[in-house]
Order: C-alpha cells, then structure tokens, then sequence
C-alpha cells in the first residue's frame, strides 16, 4: 500500500467503499484481472477495489482542508484600574441587581410543610 500512507484509515475506508460500490454496480474495473484470480477471490468487489487501490489506478482525489497558520503575538488586554469608590459603586450597582432578582428565602417551618390532609370523596 504505498498510496495508504497518504491517506488516514478513514479514508481508505471511504475510498474502497465507494469504490466497491461502483464495482458491485457493473462499473467497468480499472485493472486488467484474470478471471482464474476473480474466481479466487469470489467476484467480491472489495477486494476487487483494494486490489485498484493498491496498484495505483483509482483516480480519485481527497482534499484535506487545513487551518491558516497565523503568526501573530497574543495580545494580553490593559487592566483598566478603577478608583477605589468607582470599585464600591461598582460593587453597589451588582448587589442592588442581585437583590432586587433574587427571592429572600426564610426557613421553612414543620407545619409548613405538611399537607392538608385528604378528605373522603363525597358519593351522590
């Protein structure tokens, strides 16, 4: 397999499946193979295409897109520095829209969480 060295395992995968494919639906073979070696190896059109893929003859061509190579420095941002009473504003501003978000929970009480109890269903 000189040419699988090119290629990931998927694909030759790819490849021969849809090679074998077109084989198995009457496409006409790339390779001039003796009949005594179709009988030996069944008439199976994957082994048929492996034998192409082996010698070469499939035209068949994967593109491989790769990313663009960037050489460009990482750029940290500037902290901006805050006065201490624009941090305290700052501070103040969040905990007025956390509060005024957010549910105060108080503690549950035992009788809270009892159900009121079932009563019978009334026939007619």
């Amino acid at each position: 397999m000189v040419e699988a060295k090119k290629f990931s395992k998927y694909e030759v995968a790819r490849i021969l499946g849809a090679r074998s494919l077109q084989i198995a639906m009457n496409a006409p073979l790339l390779i001039k193979i003796e009949k005594e070696d179709l009988e030996k190896i069944k008439f199976d059109a994957l082994k048929i295409a492996e034998i192409e893929f082996n010698s070469n003859v499939l035209p068949i061509s994967v593109k491989k897109p790769f990313p663009e190579k960037k050489e460009a420095k990482l750029k940290r941002p500037k902290e901006v520095k805050l006065s201490e009473k624009k941090k305290q504003a700052l501070e103040k501003e969040e905990e007025k829209d956390i509060s005024g978000e957010g549910e105060i929970m108080a503690l549950a009480n035992p009788e809270d969480e009892q159900e009121p109890a079932e009563e019978a269903p009334v026939e007619q």
